[in-house]
């Protein structure tokens, strides 16, 4: 195999990877544990689902973990293409995206915190727990809100880079835009508009399965062989 397509497979393992385990937190948890607009009822989902909760926060570090290979694994198949849009893609989709990751898990475990009733939260009544948690649940969605402004701009440097690099098809890269724009819209209206956020999602939904297609493409499919045209249709 090709040194070029085994790097396009592997970015791709990697990427899959990360596709899997990411809605776990941001989708699966959200949909089983939190009751919208009903703080005790969510707390005491928390209570009755601890270990469910605790793999989501596992799952949240393992996702910011696992960016940053997949960053690194396309940095290293997309480097000679220009090295300046390469480490740009690996600034805004790993540096960035990681560390709000790993921050935004102190929300979800501050609002387990609060709903289990630890010892030294005596002072605060029953109620105030259970508005404390859903407080830190909503911090959490915040940081996801962010983290969405990143996940749409490191499309942008990527799809750039694959629609020149000549040996990955030029409509991966076109996906990639739309898919990088959606983000950032989605999050815009997160964060200004958040009433609109649920109509926005699924309106926007289709636009981001370009990174879907893209992952499933260079696990499969991988990458033509680096020949000595494509290098000079990089310059």
């Amino acid at each position: 195999m090709d040194q070029t397509s085994k790097n396009a497979r592997i970015a791709g393992l990697i990427y899959v990877m990360l596709a899997i385990v990411a809605p776990v937190r941001l989708m699966y948890i959200p949909g089983e544990l939190f009751v919208r607009g009903d703080a005790a009822a969510t707390a005491a989902n928390l209570v009755a689902h601890e270990s469910l909760f605790r793999f989501g926060i596992f799952t949240d570090v393992l996702t910011g973990t696992i960016a940053l290979f997949v960053a690194l694994a396309l940095y290293r198949l997309l480097k000679e293409v220009d090295q300046f849009q390469a480490s740009l893609m690996v600034i805004l989709g790993a540096f960035m995206v990681t560390p709000i990751y790993f921050l935004n898990t102190l929300n979800d475990a501050a609002a387990l915190m609060f709903a289990t009733d630890a010892a030294f939260l005596a002072p605060f009544s029953e109620a105030q727990r259970d508005a404390m948690a859903m407080l830190f649940l909503r911090l959490h969605g915040f940081g996801v809100a962010v983290n969405q402004v990143f996940w749409g701009l490191w499309l942008f440097p990527m799809g750039l880079l694959i629609w020149r690099s000549g040996f990955l098809p030029k409509f991966l890269g076109a996906l990639l835009f739309v898919n990088g724009a959606a983000y950032l819209a989605q999050a815009t209206i997160d964060l200004l508009w958040p009433a609109l956020s649920g109509g926005a999602s699924d309106l926007l939904f289709p636009a981001l399965m370009g990174e879907l297609v893209v992952m499933l493409w260079l696990l499969i499919m991988g990458a033509k062989p680096r020949t000595a045209a494509a290098h000079q249709g990089e310059r």
